[in-house]
């Protein structure tokens, strides 16, 4: 008998009977509650983290800055609650440390009072870091834990943002603060470099001045030395004068005390007086032509009559024994008579050829009769006019002790003038040379100020002037400076598609070994008719075979269209997965046919070999050197390689890789199945007496 109709008859003994049919519609969904069951738990856990409570502890109490209030706890919490991620509760500090503890929550989130405070210090002069507090408890769930270490990073990388935002935005701010005061500091060094060139003329200018001014100190200098000198001069005349009016002032004083009564009693006599010498002046005036003809016979008529009056004086008084009572008379008579002869005698002299000399008399005389009238006419304020004589001199004494106080002043301030224009001068001097240096001086600050002025401008074109919009732009780049540019070639849309190429094959692998728990390994019929060992080997094979067909399709059905896997290559899927089931029919088949009851452990044990090994979670190259040295042996591991770029797409090199390879298991497996068949038609005391039974 063929061994297609061996495999139907195997299969034909599952429709008698109720049991037989019910065991084969539970070979036909045991692989479906694998893998079905699995994936469906595991389909979407990150869609459900909404579900996942979570304590939400917000102690921040804000801080201002740039003078507005800033609460970042409160944006945070907005932030999350909004977002979908985790079910959070606001709860107090204590609730959430004991809600963690015991599993009330699966983790915390603090943001501690002073966060904001921390988030802002950035632009004070104290910068600190913000912490998010996390609490966790591993005895709760593990992976709870993991995921949010990786939400909670993005929280933090959010956040941290955010502040670098503000940070960035003050500082270009500040660079077009800058930017601003630069242009107006060229403005600046333009204006300084312009007066800095008036300066620089006015320096010459000042150099040509100070030189003049020098000049003109030496000549102030000595023309100084010569006023000092005057001055003294000056002070010694003033001194002399001063003293002179006192002495006058003195006398006069003195004077004026005895004459000023006599005159205040006797100016109506002095009046007459004088109106007598003016009158008396006149008269000779007018007989001066009378004396000088009468003065001869005068002077004759004097002499004779004094010659007389001697002769009568020594008849009666010399030469007489007894003097005459009148001698005494006689002889003053005489006396005059002698006198007046004299005076007779001196004017007739006088006028004896004297012409000129009677007319500067006459001039004399009239200058004295014009004096003694004015006399005349003053006489009654004689003493008045005394009196003011008196008092100006007393003036002009007060003056001149003035004007010698005022001298000696003068001298002093001269001599302190005449030093001072000598430093003067010599200041000058200095100056002189200063002003000299500072026009050179000059010279090097108008070149400096027109480099200065030059740098600031090329400064100010080259320090950034940013508007609002590029502000927003720029902070935007530099407070997250580096984006993940992630692109997935061909991305799984979900956990469940993800982890799908894991599961199938392994709930194919518990399809094809439970299927050899109720179907034998190797056909008895077969065995018991001499059939070659080949044909005892694929009748043992195909009602697996086609099992595991039946099996994949229920499966995928139910994957598809009841939890919604997408494959990308649904065909090719269905497919490849025929040629799995057909392989691992044939290793399992081999593993029961060999080595009998224990070959079901052994199908176990593989089965644990391939699923560590696989590199189905994660990669194989996390797992110890063991896994990665059997990796590439174990037929799972091709599978799994296979099924993510027939689900998932990619490039179908593995899927070709992976059809050869599981050919080659195929047939070999089926080769050594033949083998154990061939000598399981030896009958051996093992056999008979097998050392274990299950």
């Amino acid at each position: 008998m063929r061994s297609p109709k061996l495999a139907a008859l195997e299969l034909r003994r599952f429709g008698r009977g109720r049991l037989p049919r019910a065991a084969l519609a539970a070979l036909l969904l045991l692989p479906l509650l694998y893998g079905a069951l699995y994936l469906w738990s595991f389909w979407d856990p990150y869609g459900r983290l909404d579900r996942v409570p979570v304590a939400l502890v917000n102690d921040d109490r804000g801080a201002t800055a740039a003078g507005e209030k800033i609460v970042v706890g409160d944006e945070i919490t907005k932030g999350l609650r909004g977002s979908g991620t985790f079910e959070w509760h606001e709860v107090s500090a204590t609730e959430a440390r004991s809600g963690v503890e015991d599993g009330r929550y699966y983790l915390s989130l603090t943001m501690p009072s002073d966060f904001s405070r921390r988030v802002t210090s950035g632009a004070g002069d104290a910068p600190e870091t913000g912490a998010l507090q996390v609490r966790t408890n591993d005895a709760n769930n593990y992976i709870v834990g993991q995921i949010s270490r990786t939400v909670f990073s993005e929280v933090r990388t959010a956040a941290s943002t955010k502040a670098s935002r503000s940070f960035l935005d003050r500082i270009f701010v500040s660079f077009s603060d800058i930017h601003g005061r630069t242009e107006k500091a060229a403005e600046g060094a333009d204006s300084l470099k312009s007066g800095i060139g008036k300066a620089r003329k006015g320096s010459k200018n000042l150099a040509d001045g100070l030189a003049d001014a020098e000049k003109g100190s030496g000549r102030l200098s000595a023309g100084l030395r010569k006023l000092d000198t005057g001055a003294g001069d000056l002070e010694d005349g003033s001194r002399q004068v001063s003293a002179g009016t006192q002495t006058l002032a003195d006398k006069v004083n003195g004077v004026a005390d005895k004459v000023g009564p006599f005159l205040k009693g006797n100016e109506k006599e002095i009046g007459d007086t004088a109106r007598l010498v003016a009158d008396s002046a006149s008269a000779i005036r007018r007989n001066l032509d009378t004396l000088a003809e009468k003065a001869p016979a005068a002077a004759e008529g004097a002499r004779t009559a004094s010659d007389t009056l001697d002769a009568v004086h020594r008849a009666r008084c010399v030469d007489r024994p007894l003097p005459d009572a009148a001698c005494p008379d006689l002889r003053k008579a005489r006396d005059a008579a002698a006198d007046v002869a004299k005076v007779a005698d001196d004017v007739d002299t006088l006028v004896a050829g004297q012409d000129g000399d009677l007319e500067t008399l006459d001039k004399h005389l009239a200058t004295l009769e014009k004096q003694a009238r004015a006399l005349a006419g003053r006489s009654p304020h004689l003493s008045e006019d005394l009196a003011t004589t008196v008092a100006r001199i007393n003036e002009l004494n007060k003056g001149a002790g003035k004007v010698a106080k005022g001298a000696k002043t003068l001298h002093t301030g001269l001599g302190t003038a005449k030093k001072g224009a000598e430093d003067l001068d010599s200041g000058v001097g200095a100056l002189g040379s200063g002003a000299d240096d500072l026009e050179g001086g000059m010279y090097k600050l108008v070149d400096g100020s027109g480099k200065l002025a030059g740098g600031l401008h090329d400064g100010a074109g080259r320090i950034p002037d940013y508007d609002k919009k590029d502000r927003e732009r720029r902070t935007g780049v530099m407070a997250d400076p580096v984006q993940l540019a992630s692109r997935d070639l061909h991305k799984a849309p979900n956990y469940g598609t993800g982890f799908a190429p894991y599961f199938i094959p392994l709930s194919l692998w518990v399809g094809a070994m439970v299927a050899y728990m109720l179907i034998p390994p190797l056909n008895r019929r077969a065995l018991a008719a001499g059939a070659p060992a080949w044909r005892i080997t694929l009748a043992g094979w195909l009602p697996v075979a086609a099992l595991g067909v039946l099996q994949t399709v229920a499966l995928m059905s139910v994957l598809h269209w009841a939890i919604g896997l997408e494959a990308v290559r649904a065909a090719g899927t269905v497919a490849f997965l025929f040629l799995v089931t057909a392989c691992f029919a044939a290793i399992v088949q081999w593993l029961n046919a060999r080595f009998g009851a224990a070959g079901r452990i052994l199908v176990l044990a593989f089965l644990m070999l391939q699923l560590t090994s696989a590199g189905g979670t994660y990669p194989v190259q996390t797992s110890p050197d063991f896994f990665n040295a059997i990796h590439p042996f174990m037929p799972m591991t091709h599978v799994v390689d296979a099924l993510r770029r027939l689900i998932t797409g990619g490039g179908q090199g593995p899927v070709w890789q992976a059809c050869a390879v599981l050919t080659a298991y195929t047939l070999g497996a089926l080769a050594l199945t033949a083998v154990s068949a061939r000598r399981r038609q030896v009958w051996t005391l093992d056999r008979l007496h097998p050392e274990l039974s299950l």
